[in-house]
């Protein structure tokens, strides 16, 4: 592996879900130039016997991979916890991405939905969370990209317009109504702030308005609508401990029953570090 070469990290726990995970990673791969590291959390009790099995299944599984998809996949194992050692190992290596396999939402499962979205907030980069392998199409032809009042709102611009560069993706750009006068106001500044972005780096859109309700569940319902390849959000600046055992929008979209993929975007204090992986554009 070169090591300059700017990586997507796929977490990897030997499940379908994680080869799910890397069928994404490596369509991604393939656009952007990246090399692929599949990353392995172990506990930090484990034997070093059981932690050189892990490495050495990880390296079979890196093997077969760069083999399969004739692209650069590393293996790392690495102790400690998935909540904090995700996010080490992406500062560390500057990673550009991490490709993350979830596996819903339901019943004793809703833990796992819980679980996704704090590891998420832990990092600095861009995650994008699947659940079922990439359609058979080469690219992600619609994301829908929902707009409200947040000022945050503008920080996930920079994602749309690289994915919509490289996948030729039409960005459908989601505008809810408010009876509050101030919060339409803020939401029609950032509808105009991402009209205009998107017109200036010739990216398809389309702005549709959704009824007014929850805004998770309208988006979506929306993106069933359309068969949505991908669904673009920010993640919320301070998520609690009831937003995990209760849910937090974020995370009734990232576990959502339609399975689409889910790229969230960390609030400007968590993102700084994904400059590198927009190329520097924007700045």
């Amino acid at each position: 592996m070169d090591e300059n070469q700017k990586l997507i990290v796929v977490p990897w726990d030997f499940t379908p879900v994680a080869e799910n995970a890397l069928a994404h990673a490596a369509r991604i791969s393939r656009m952007v130039k990246n090399d692929i590291a599949l990353l392995h959390i172990v506990d930090t009790a484990i034997k070093p016997k059981a932690e050189g099995e892990k490495k050495v299944l990880l390296q079979h599984v890196a093997y077969e991979a760069a083999r399969k998809y004739n692209m650069s996949v590393s293996a790392f194992v690495v102790r400690g916890s998935i909540f904090k050692s995700i996010a080490e190992f992406v500062n560390e290596k500057e990673a550009n991405l991490v490709v993350m396999g979830t596996h819903g939402m339901k019943g004793m499962q809703k833990l796992t939905g819980s679980w996704a979205l704090k590891v998420i907030i832990k990092s600095k980069v861009p995650f994008i969370v699947i659940q079922d392998p990439p359609s058979e199409q080469k690219r992600y032809q619609n994301i829908v990209f929902p707009v409200d009042f947040r000022r945050e709102t503008k920080e996930k611009i920079k994602m749309a317009i690289y994915m919509g560069k490289y996948f030729d993706s039409k960005i459908h750009i989601l505008v809810t109504t408010s009876k509050d006068k101030n919060l339409l106001k803020k939401t029609k500044v950032n509808l105009a702030f991402a009209v205009k972005y998107f017109s200036q780096n010739n990216i398809e859109y389309a702005v549709h308005e959704i009824p007014k309700g929850k805004t998770a569940e309208q988006t979506l319902l929306f993106a069933q609508k359309i068969n949505a390849d991908l669904i673009l959000i920010i993640t919320t600046k301070d998520i609690t401990f009831a937003d995990y055992v209760l849910g937090a929008s974020e995370q009734d979209i990232i576990a959502n029953s339609s399975k689409i993929p889910v790229c969230c975007v960390n609030p400007k204090a968590s993102f700084a570090s994904s400059r590198q992986f927009m190329g520097g554009w924007g700045d």
